[in-house]
Order: structure tokens, then C-alpha cells, then sequence
């Protein structure tokens, strides 16, 4: 079972709009083959808001927000993880409300970082993120009229987060679960096998009738649409061991041979999930490699 991927544009950029009873979105204008149309930024409540993922370091963004909720008081902030498209606004909001900033822990790799994979690790992640109250699973962060729950959703970075909107069956589902495309998993900043814990951990909550991710439109049978992401990633695994069974590969052969009409632009999004799959099924004792598990090594099955 394939994921029904939405990919229609959910709104224009830089226009608060209600999505929802209580919660409402404004996308950020950094549109890209990585975030869709843009950062979706969300405020919950009323008079005194939470706002949820201020985007990234963009400045009009901000001024957008601000402008909109010119009436309204920004109690606190919270942020799902630390990539730059999601969380280096906080600050920039911090600093013009003076509000909290709650949610994920500092920056940290799932492993240490390869000297290769070094330069790429800092160019996608937020190392200034220092919240004023780190969140951990099953913790709450009470709003005026409005309550969240903390759930630990590693995989796409070590400190994801989603919160759960208490009594509506809301979750913003940041970048771990979007109805648009599949979440890119990249070590060392992302776990495959993380991720796919993750993905049956939120499978397990029975009451969640809506994703809101960090781009795209929501995800409104998130069970469903869950199970068939897992499926979709034990796929991939399939198709790997099928390629290496064949004979030895590198990642760009499995790139060519599991990817086929991929857009150019994520090749390299690709070959770093399918690294992701390698480091999983090598752990497993499935895989093994010619040395090192690196992107360069020459992949085997076991």
C-alpha cells in the first residue's frame, strides 16, 4: 500500500489563514523540491496564541506573523526540530515578543558525523537552537484555552517532536508524517530505524483524527496514512535487498535501479534515505559492507 500523496498547494504564502476551529496558518516564502510550498507556520488559540515552527531566519515572514496577530499576544513558541527552514525563526519571534521558546532540545546527530558528511550536516541544521525549556514525551505546555502533548517522534532528526492538541485529536506532525511526499532520513542528523519506530509508535494513538505538518496540506486519516508510509519504507527495503541480491552495489546503482523518473534535484535526497536503509539493514545483519558503512562503500547482502 503506497501513500495517497497530496500535492496540491494548500495556500498562498505570507496570509494567516484559519485551517481548523482554534488553530490557523501562514506559510513561509521558501518554496523548494525539500519544503514543498513552504514552512507552514501555525498559531493555536486566541488573544493569548502559541505559534508553532516561526520558520526559517526570514525576517518578512516574522513581520507577516506579527502584522497578523497585531491584537493577539504570542505567549510562547514552539518548535518541532532544529532544520533551518523551521526553527531559526523563533528567535527572530522571541526576540520581538519577548516569548518562551519550548520544544526541542539543541541540535544533535543520531551518530557522529563522518569528516564527509560534516560540511552537509551544518548546512541543514540549526546549531544556534537554544530553548528556553526543552521538551520531552509526555510533557504538557498549557495555553490559555489550549494544551499540548509532547511526543518524542525521532527519525528524520534525533530531537523531533510532535505535539499532540489536547481534546481535538490535532497533532502537528512537523516534518516527521507530511501528506505531500515522504520525509527525507539522512544520517548522521537521521536514524532509518528511529524513524520507522516512530512511524509505528504514532500508529498506536487511536484517537488522532488530523496531521499538521511542517509543509503541506494536512494528513486527515493519519492512521491510515501512516501505516501506508511504513509500508512504503518496507518497500524501499525490499527493493534494496532485491538489487544487492543480484550482485554488490553502491548507492548510486540503487538510486538508478529504485528510483526510476526521479526529479534531478533529489537524487541526492535519495541517495542519502537510501544510506539511511543501508545503515538500518547492515545493524540488522542483512547488509554488509566493503569497510566502513559509509555513501562511497561497495553494499552486499549478508
Amino acid at each position: 500500500m503506497d501513500p495517497a500523496f497530496d500535492r496540491s498547494a494548500p495556500a498562498q504564502s505570507g496570509i494567516l489563514l484559519p485551517v481548523a476551529e482554534g488553530i490557523r496558518r501562514i506559510i513561509g516564502n521558501n518554496p523548494g523540491p525539500f519544503t514543498f510550498t513552504g514552512t507552514c507556520t501555525y498559531v493555536v488559540g486566541t488573544g493569548e496564541v502559541t505559534v508553532i515552527d516561526p520558520g526559517p531566519e526570514d525576517a518578512a515572514h516574522i513581520e507577516a506573523l506579527l502584522l497578523a496577530l497585531r491584537n493577539e499576544r504570542i505567549a510562547r513558541i514552539l518548535v518541532t526540530h532544529t532544520h533551518r527552514d523551521h526553527s531559526p525563526g523563533a528567535r527572530l519571534l522571541a526576540e520581538r515578543t519577548g516569548a518562551a521558546i519550548l520544544g526541542c532540545a539543541p541540535h544533535r546527530a543520531s551518530r557522529a558525523a563522518l569528516d564527509s558528511e560534516a560540511p552537509r550536516l551544518d548546512a541543514s541544521a540549526d546549531l544556534d537552537h537554544n530553548p528556553d525549556r526543552a521538551l520531552a514525551e509526555g510533557d504538557r505546555v498549557e495555553g490559555d484555552g489550549h494544551a499540548f502533548t509532547v511526543i518524542e517522534t525521532p527519525g528524520h532528526t534525533a530531537n523531533h517532536l510532535a505535539f499532540a492538541l489536547e481534546g481535538t485529536g490535532m497533532v502537528f506532525s512537523g516534518d516527521h508524517v507530511m501528506g505531500w511526499s515522504t520525509s527525507i532520513v539522512a544520517p548522521p542528523d537521521g536514524a532509518m530505524s528511529a524513524y520507522l519506530a516512530s512511524l509505528d509508535k504514532l500508529i498506536t494513538r487511536e484517537d488522532d483524527r488530523a496531521y499538521w505538518p511542517g509543509h503541506g496540506g494536512p494528513v486527515a486519516d493519519p492512521r491510515r496514512f501512516t501505516r501506508a508510509l511504513l509500508s512504503h519504507r518496507r518497500q524501499r527495503e525490499l527493493q534494496i535487498l532485491d538489487v544487492l541480491g543480484r550482485g554488490p552495489a553502491r548507492i548510486p546503482q540503487l538510486v538508478a535501479a529504485n528510483y526510476q523518473g526521479l526529479d534531478p534535484r533529489l537524487v541526492g535526497a535519495a541517495g542519502l534515505s537510501t544510506f539511511a536503509h543501508l545503515e538500518d539493514l547492515v545493524a540488522r545483519g542483512l547488509v554488509v559492507a566493503d569497510g566502513a558503512v559509509t555513501l562511497e562503500a561497495l553494499y552486499s547482502r549478508a
